[in-house]
């Protein structure tokens, strides 16, 4: 499962810890590779790629791994964003919309409860629909948004994978805090699953089902 390393870059690590705990072996991906080095799934990490100069995950889109993964995940490679994962996944226009300043223009901090709606992506197959879960949460710019149709498309088609409970952190439309694409391969969310891997470190282990769920579907496909 190969993580990306972008500069500016900060949860690539704890993103490759995440990998292993689930079971499988992390496989290192710098922004200049032109090769996935025949991985079989993508994590888009956290941080400050590119130092969020223009807007976040705009510099990012264009690296040449971005190229590959952008390429690999339209034919059906797994791909998850986490954070600024996500925010260079909407860049990329693999998934819809973009991620704004927080509204109340604070960066939060917080270990954040969720509810799962959609349980049958490539990363969430672990999880049940309506499940609860609480990982931590930490941006500045996290506020998702969309025009009204694309809202509108996203709830009836399911492809609202994570929405916020216990109030609205950022100001995202809907409470929506994760989204997939259309076949379900590629999601991005702003919470940060690679944090809550570990009872000792985090809020429990509630993010682990992101990992086990891929490596699950990784087994079956070869």
């Amino acid at each position: 499962m190969g993580v990306v390393t972008f500069p500016g870059s900060l949860d690539d690590r704890d993103a490759q810890r995440a990998v292993r705990l689930a079971g499988a072996e992390p496989v290192a991906l710098w922004h200049r590779d032109t090769s996935l080095h025949q991985v079989d799934a993508v994590i888009l990490p956290g941080g400050f790629s590119y130092g969020d100069y223009l807007r976040c995950g705009a510099i990012a889109r264009f690296s040449p791994v971005m190229e590959t993964v952008i390429e690999q995940a339209r034919a059906g490679l797994p791909v998850l964003g986490i954070c600024n994962g996500f925010q260079v996944l909407c860049e990329s226009h693999l998934l819809p919309g973009a991620l704004t300043r927080n509204d109340h223009l604070h960066f939060i901090c917080r270990d954040q409860r969720l509810r799962v709606e959609n349980a049958d992506t490539a990363w969430t197959a672990d999880y049940t629909a309506g499940q609860e879960i609480t990982i931590p949460l930490k941006n500045g710019e996290g506020g998702y948004v969309a025009d009204e149709r694309t809202l509108d498309e996203l709830e009836a088609e399911g492809r609202v994978v994570f929405r916020y409970l216990d109030g609205n952190p950022n100001g995202s439309r809907r409470d929506i805090a994760g989204v997939s694409n259309a076949a379900g391969n590629v999601v991005g969310l702003m919470p940060h699953p690679e944090h809550a891997v570990e009872s000792l470190t985090g809020p429990g282990t509630d993010g682990l089902g992101f990992f086990t769920s891929v490596l699950k579907k990784m087994v079956a496909a070869s």
